[in-house]
């Protein structure tokens, strides 16, 4: 049985060039094409289609969100990403949303064929260019969170359990009720985090409270 393939491309000129491209490939078949992720979430043939190529930039509603309400409507689908940039945000939020490989459209006839039959065995196929820039960005994020762990370490006790109550969304008055302390005592201390944080809003230093919370 051939690997069933579905395609969501803007540019006609690409999109027919793939879909001639898996026709004609041995034990590949394209199912379904589409223009763009509306176009897609109404008439995609989820339960007859083993891989999915996905432009990240369509018009619209982008290819990554696609890629999430894809993933979210039938979990077992392949999706790779394809374009033509070589962005790290885009292809780590990329793989968050549930694609499972990212080439870029320069890439060979062979390696997207090649690409789609490893997906489809339960790989990660990605072109070498990418392959790198994962690795570098998930090293500098290791890096980030490490250099963040050790400014919450600096925090004291105090100012840990403050910055805790804004995480919770308590107002600067409750934080000093809660605590026993006055309101001027609560803005030094939150000058003080405010510093050893690197940050200059509530905001950036909840944000940062929240991140290594969830990684421990």
């Amino acid at each position: 049985m051939p690997i069933r393939v579905a395609i969501v491309e803007d540019d006609a000129r690409v999109r027919d060039a793939l879909v001639e491209m898996i026709n004609e490939a041995p034990r590949l078949r394209c199912v379904a094409d589409f223009p763009s992720t509306e176009d897609a979430l109404k008439h995609f043939p989820g339960e007859s289609t083993d891989v999915a190529l996905v432009d990240i930039n369509l018009p619209g509603r982008s290819g990554i969100e696609l890629v999430g309400e894809l993933k979210s409507r039938w979990p077992r689908l392949h999706l790779v990403m394809m374009t033509v940039y070589e962005d790290s945000e885009q292809i780590f939020n990329s793989l968050q949303a549930g694609a499972t490989g990212y080439l870029l459209k320069r890439a060979r006839p062979a390696e997207i064929i090649s690409a789609i039959h490893e997906v489809h065995k339960g790989g990660s196929p990605m072109s070498p260019e990418i392959a790198r820039k994962v690795v570098l960005f998930f090293h500098q994020r290791q890096a980030a969170g490490a250099a963040a762990a050790t400014e919450m370490e600096a925090l004291t006790k105090r100012e840990t359990e403050i910055l805790s109550q804004l995480a919770k969304g308590s107002l600067y008055k409750e934080i000093a009720d809660h605590m026993g302390i006055s309101l001027d005592t609560v803005r030094t201390h939150l000058q003080h985090i405010y510093n050893k944080l690197q940050v200059h809003s509530r905001h950036e230093a909840v944000m940062k409270y929240l991140g290594q919370q969830g990684e421990n």
